[in-house]
């Protein structure tokens, strides 16, 4: 019987680190996803981590894992799915580590993905980002710093991991205003900025002096803020902008919220929905359609365009109260 331990180890530091040189965040995930499921199988078979076989994960224990991921831990069926690619990446490797396992990899591997629904993006408007943005207290650091984050979230539309990683020395602020970033699968890209983002981080920037290579948003400790800080944030400021704004009561805001936002932003511009993929870092344009399918402005131009010529443009109108109680009589 095949030991899992080396194998798993090899699969990291070989395939992963090695040949694929996959990014941190890669790694983080499918580290996440192997201490799930070796907590899962040792639990359910009382049995060591490190003594574990492959014959300990078969198909249906797999299974088991995976329904496990949904109804214990109210996984996502996206975060579900991710799950199981990592593992399918694993037994792929392990195919030709172990060929001796061949039918216990194959049915592991034939798993498939989980479909789900794709809802409608969910993005904010002007009047609820200007609600936002005007929550932090600027007269403290902790509030400049926020409101410089908040600005350029939601100007560039960058990932979160993106602004956590951004460094003072990405900022250009002279001619030809940007902000450089490295960004999903190590594409790296610039991304302008607008006049009032400058004028914020300028400031900020002034205010906040430290070396070029320090974190442009730290925390207090000089440390670049993490993906858990900047959602509380987030969400800390959507809650308090509730009293300007009540329509913020009904909405869930997240840092990818803020995204979405930039996104539609542009679209509503007018700017083609090839130049918004460069703009996000998307790798395919297909990525991008989302953006297509949650403008109604867009849908509402096409259906003007396609109104019968012989009939009419109307809309609804209700009737008059007075004439509507009398036809009831």
């Amino acid at each position: 019987m095949s030991l899992l331990a080396p194998t798993l180890q090899k699969f990291f530091t070989d395939r992963l680190i090695t040949q694929r040189q996959a990014s941190p965040a890669t790694i983080t995930a499918y580290r996440d996803t192997f201490r799930l499921l070796l907590r899962f199988i040792a639990d359910r078979k009382n049995l060591a981590p490190a003594t574990l076989k492959f014959t300990d994960l078969d198909a249906p224990t797999i299974g088991a894992f995976l329904i496990h991921l949904e109804t214990e831990r109210h996984n996502s069926t996206r975060t579900r799915n991710a799950r199981l690619a990592a593992i399918h990446s694993l037994f792929r490797f392990a195919a030709f580590e172990h060929p001796e396992h061949a039918d216990l990899i194959s049915r592991v591997l034939a798993i498939p993905q989980k479909q789900f629904d794709r809802a409608i993006v969910a993005f904010l408007t002007k009047e609820e980002i200007e609600a936002i943005l005007r929550v932090p207290d600027q007269d403290t650091w902790i509030g400049r710093r926020d409101h410089a984050l908040l600005t350029v979230a939601v100007q560039t539309g960058l990932r979160v991991a993106e602004l956590t990683g951004l460094r003072r020395e990405d900022a250009t602020l002279a001619t030809g205003p940007h902000v450089r970033c490295r960004g999903k699968g190590r594409k790296q890209r610039a991304t302008p900025l607008t006049a009032g983002t400058v004028l914020t981080l300028r400031e900020w920037l002034k205010m906040h002096d430290a070396p070029p290579d320090s974190p442009m948003f730290p925390s207090r400790h000089g440390t670049p803020l993490s993906t858990d800080a900047v959602e509380w944030l987030v969400s800390k400021y959507a809650t308090a902008a509730e009293n300007q704004c009540p329509s913020l009561a009904t909405r869930r805001v997240t840092p990818h919220v803020l995204r979405h936002s930039a996104a539609m932003f542009l679209r509503e511009a007018g700017v083609d929905i090839s130049v918004i993929a460069l703009w996000l870092g998307h790798e395919s344009i297909a990525s991008t359609q989302i953006y297509m399918h949650a403008d109604l402005a867009l849908k509402q131009r096409a259906l003007d365009r396609t109104t019968p010529p012989k009939v009419t443009p109307n809309r609804y109108r209700p009737p008059d109260t007075l004439l509507a109680y009398l036809d009831s009589l």
